[in-house]
């Protein structure tokens, strides 16, 4: 794997744990606040997931085409949100789950298994 699709992943990942916290962290420690301040919260968290997410960007685009950059970030994405869902929200990864994420390992291969 070329060190540029490395770096990319590892910034991807980190933007997408800032993305999760902002996004469905509210729902188990900020449920009882108002939805406003929840809003700028959840505004200063995404402002990290940026600071990751713009630089993996321009960093994949010399080696990954743009649907290859998205498609991987989505996967990356759906990693990290399981990891969450079982250990800040306490959600079980039931079968059904897993057999779509399958289906959507299998659109990653295609979508970079073959060159045109």
């Amino acid at each position: 794997m070329p060190l540029i699709v490395l770096q990319t992943i590892l910034l991807l990942i980190a933007s997408n744990t800032f993305m999760t916290c902002a996004w469905y962290g509210h729902l188990k420690y900020l449920h009882n606040r108002p939805l406003f301040l929840v809003i700028l919260i959840a505004w200063g968290i995404a402002f990290f997931e940026y600071c990751f997410q713009v630089p993996a960007n321009r960093i994949g685009f010399k080696a990954l085409d743009g649907y290859q950059l998205k498609i991987l970030q989505e996967i990356i994405t759906l990693v990290v949100f399981v990891f969450f869902a079982k250990g800040v929200l306490g959600e079980s990864l039931r079968w059904n789950y897993m057999v779509s994420f399958g289906f959507l390992a299998g659109a990653a291969w295609f979508a970079f298994a073959y060159k045109s």
